[in-house]
């Protein structure tokens, strides 16, 4: 089952490695972002969040990043990237508002100055959408609710990560 479960993620996603299982995506976006931090060998720098995640994810974002001291910069990332040193983003896939949009540019600008790209993406709207991989994402994330995984012995729903080759030694 668990087997299934990577080979759909890997599948949909388009990144040749995905994990088991996450406790939920907000959860799963918070360990991106920590994993975008040990990929760059820093304890600083900005991680930044497209203010169309959905509001539980940034709220975990914020949440985690506080006690590590990572400063989270939430922003409409369609209208370019901050300043600053940046160590990756979290964009939406649908986003909260519903809209699709095409990452391409921003996933670009992250990688030009070397900051990881983390993609929120709905898997069921994977199946017609473009996938993480096709937009150049380092790493994607999201609930598998979606495909019925059901709530387990108290916890939230299942969520994926899967990332691109040279980060599956980085995940949690």
């Amino acid at each position: 089952a668990l087997l299934n479960y990577q080979t759909v993620v890997a599948d949909l996603t388009g990144l040749p490695m995905a994990n088991a299982s996450l406790l939920d995506e907000a959860t799963a976006a918070a360990e991106a972002m920590t994993l975008c931090f040990r990929h760059a060998k820093k304890d600083t720098g900005l991680f930044l969040v497209d203010e169309d995640a959905l509001p539980q994810t940034i709220a975990v974002i914020q949440t985690r990043a506080t006690p590590l001291g990572i400063t989270v910069v939430v922003a409409n990332l369609e209208e370019g990237l901050p300043d600053g040193e940046i160590v990756g983003a979290l964009l939406q896939h649908p986003g909260a508002d519903g809209r699709v949009r095409d990452w391409r540019p921003t996933i670009a600008a992250l990688h030009q100055r070397d900051a990881l790209a983390v993609l929120a993406a709905d898997p069921l709207a994977l199946v017609l959408l473009a996938s993480p991989a096709s937009m150049g994402a380092d790493i994607a994330v999201g609930s598998m609710q979606r495909y019925g995984v059901p709530i387990g012995f108290g916890g939230p729903h299942a969520a994926y990560m899967a990332v691109r080759d040279g980060l599956q030694r980085l995940m949690p």
